[in-house]
């Protein structure tokens, strides 16, 4: 798959989502995508042009040598680790921006909008991986997890402090740099992951209140509870509401 056809699946899938926020919604700010665009379209151009993949090849062959401790499966449960601190906060008591099934049902939104895109995005390019294990590498669906996650701690907690933030997207980051160092991804999909996962956040937190509102009833009292499971391996959703 060339460039253009790259360019225009991943900008096709982006659009998708934008395009499910209705004017009564509000827009996404320019400010507020021109970092995870920035970084989308890094990984993009990699994809054919020469220096960006010398590059990768680099970074792979300096960190990949004679790396012992990264290889393990650690990364497969800390990719959840901001959004675990964010409902950990939530239940220890710490206020947050919304209520804890409004923030199941945006934490679930933002993760399905994140693998429509990786998921496609993974079966269309077909880039092999560093270890030639598969042709899945781009994006990385752990990078863009981590980063879903974390955008949503700083969605909740940002405002409460700056090192809340920090800490979120260093745990992201973490798990970006190992996925290098375990040779499963190259750089430009590890950096393309980071930016898809930070834009689906946004993006489930712009739609969210043209989803929520038709549910509000005045004259009618019921709580609804969604919330993402994961059991042996499995992601699934637990689902209640109570009239």
């Amino acid at each position: 798959m060339n460039l253009k056809s790259v360019f225009f699946l991943l900008a096709g899938n982006i659009a998708l989502l934008q395009a499910q926020t209705s004017d009564t919604c509000r827009r996404i700010k320019a400010i507020d995508i021109a970092i995870p665009a920035a970084m989308i379209t890094y990984g993009i151009i990699s994809v054919e042009s020469d220096a960006l993949r010398k590059w990768d090849y680099s970074i792979r062959n300096e960190l990949v040598e004679n790396n012992y401790l990264w290889r393990n499966g650690w990364d497969d449960y800390f990719q959840f680790s901001p959004a675990a601190l964010a409902f950990g906060m939530k239940l220890g008591g710490m206020e947050s921006k919304h209520q804890l099934p409004d923030m199941c049902i945006l934490y679930t939104l933002s993760n399905a909008l994140e693998l429509s895109v990786v998921v496609t995005t993974k079966k269309l390019t077909g880039r092999k991986r560093p270890d030639d294990s598969n042709s899945r590498s781009f994006p990385s669906g752990h990078t863009a997890t981590a980063f879903v996650a974390a955008e949503f701690l700083h969605q909740e907690y940002g405002d409460k402090s700056a090192w809340i933030s920090a800490a979120g997207y260093g745990m992201a980051t973490l798990i970006g740099v190992s996925r290098v160092f375990r040779n499963k991804h190259w750089l430009s999909d590890v950096v393309a992951g980071a930016g898809v996962g930070i834009l689906s956040t946004k993006i489930a937190y712009r739609i969210y209140p043209s989803i929520k509102k038709p549910f509000l009833k005045k004259d009618r009292k019921h709580q609804t509870f969604i919330c993402p499971t994961y059991n042996n391996g499995s992601l699934g959703v637990t689902f209640s509401c109570v009239f």
